[in-house]
């Protein structure tokens, strides 16, 4: 992504590094105050589309730092697989792309958001991190509540069929939030993807054009002198010489006219 290049050439002085160890810092904090002083916090900064309509701007952002559960076993395993998530992808991005990534989904989670109506989540802006990194990263295996190995090829696979059943069971203007708010991953990866399809699909077609020539009958004779073979011609004649030394065949026209090999 060329564009992504000059962005970032231009703006990477205005990059978070370790993004993500503010946001699961501040999304712990939330919850541990939530829970401490049970004065609504969370509820307080949740993304509300008629509150933020009524003034309360802060929603737009404060709602990303809104923790993922209510329980504190659940809340300890969704943090820290966001941080490992995160600093995976900005490892192998940098901070300015990892930044542009995050907050492209910020965008898009809030136009779906404010398209479907209605309490706005961070469900599907996380799931888009997941995908990132199943992508990048397929065979990385990670220990599913620190007891069972699962590759993040097949966590990304099973994102995808979540994200296919809400499409299916919900109506068109969930369905656009839902597409909206992962359009960073569809921006970062659909090149590639669509890249990657034409490559595949190029060597299939290389390999039946293998299988083709590979399996294609050879001529069983070939004139010496002209080189054709009965493929060139069904009616051309062909005889083998026997003044010549070896075996030399001839169509009809030089199996008389040719020097003898000796």
């Amino acid at each position: 992504m060329n564009w992504l290049n000059k962005l970032e050439r231009k703006y990477r002085k205005f990059a978070i590094p370790g993004f993500i160890n503010y946001l699961v810092g501040l999304t712990g904090i939330v919850y541990a105050l939530d829970y401490i002083t049970r004065s609504n916090l969370i509820e307080k900064i949740s993304f509300d589309r008629d509150l933020i309509l009524k003034g309360e701007v802060w929603r737009l952002v404060s709602y990303i730092f809104v923790p993922p559960s209510t329980t504190i076993l659940w809340i300890f395993f969704a943090l820290y697989f966001l941080y490992m998530i995160g600093t995976g992808l900005e490892q192998e991005w940098g901070s300015f792309k990892f930044n542009f990534y995050y907050f492209t989904g910020v965008i898009g989670t809030t136009l779906g958001a404010f398209i479907a109506g209605g309490n706005g989540t961070t469900i599907y802006l996380s799931m888009s991190l997941l995908l990132a990194f199943a992508y990048i990263y397929p065979d990385f295996e990670i220990l599913v509540f620190l007891i069972l190995p699962v590759k993040m090829k097949y966590l990304g696979y099973l994102t995808w069929i979540t994200y296919g059943y809400a499409l299916i069971k919900n109506p068109f203007n969930i369905k656009i939030a839902i597409i909206v708010s992962i359009i960073n991953f569809f921006i970062f990866f659909s090149g590639d993807i669509i890249k990657n399809l034409k490559n595949k699909k190029s060597v299939t077609k290389n390999r039946q054009k293998f299988k083709v020539q590979k399996y294609a009958p050879e001529s069983i004779h070939k004139c010496t002198i002209c080189g054709r073979t009965e493929k060139d011609d069904s009616k051309l004649e062909f005889r083998y010489c026997s003044k010549c030394e070896g075996r030399h065949a001839y169509c009809s026209e030089h199996l008389f006219s040719h020097t003898h090999i000796k």
